[in-house]
């Protein structure tokens, strides 16, 4: 398998494909949000500690208008990262966003367990997320195109930015979520 997938995707084929692989998954979580949270918001709310309540309050007050706001947001990043890994090499900030992608599967399958039922995006991030994820490092990796030093730089460059870009996304959100 992994043969064929060497043979049949090259180099920028595979680096086009985080952005198309992410758009398949937020759409799960587009089409299935706005319902999923009226129906099991306060469910939700009641189990997680108040901290988590208060970090997440902005997320159970979404629509499917503002979370596709919050998406666009995101695939905007997630285009300019490939843009610069296939026009410029520089792949540092795209190995960043792709250790965020690779995470957050289990940011959605330890919510659904944690929660004993299905969320949104969780179906997604197991096919095709994790998948993608996994042969995007194998082939980043063995095609010499990163090393060890590419990941540890990218791993303290998600460590930095991710809290700066959530605490901007969740800022954002007051331009369009009332209290």
């Amino acid at each position: 398998m992994i043969e064929f997938l060497n043979d049949h995707i090259n180099l920028v084929s595979l680096l086009w494909l985080f952005p198309i692989t992410f758009m398949f998954h937020d759409f799960e979580e587009i089409i299935t949000i706005e319902k999923w949270i009226k129906r099991h918001g306060e469910h939700v709310k009641s189990s997680v500690p108040r901290f988590a309540q208060k970090l997440y309050n902005s997320s159970f007050r979404m629509n499917t208008l503002h979370f596709a706001k919050d998406v666009l947001w995101v695939y905007s990043l997630i285009v300019t990262v490939t843009v610069l890994a296939v026009f410029f090499q520089f792949y540092l900030p795209f190995l960043a966003t792709l250790h965020v992608y690779f995470f957050h599967v289990f940011t959605h399958a330890g919510q659904s367990i944690f929660l004993r039922k299905y969320t949104p995006g969780v179906i997604t991030a197991v096919l095709p997320v994790l998948p993608y994820s996994l042969y995007a490092y194998y082939r980043l990796f063995s095609d010499g195109v990163v090393t060890s030093q590419d990941l540890t730089w990218s791993l303290i460059l998600m460590v930095i930015l991710l809290p700066v870009a959530l605490t901007l996304l969740i800022k954002g959100r007051k331009g369009y979520l009332t209290s």
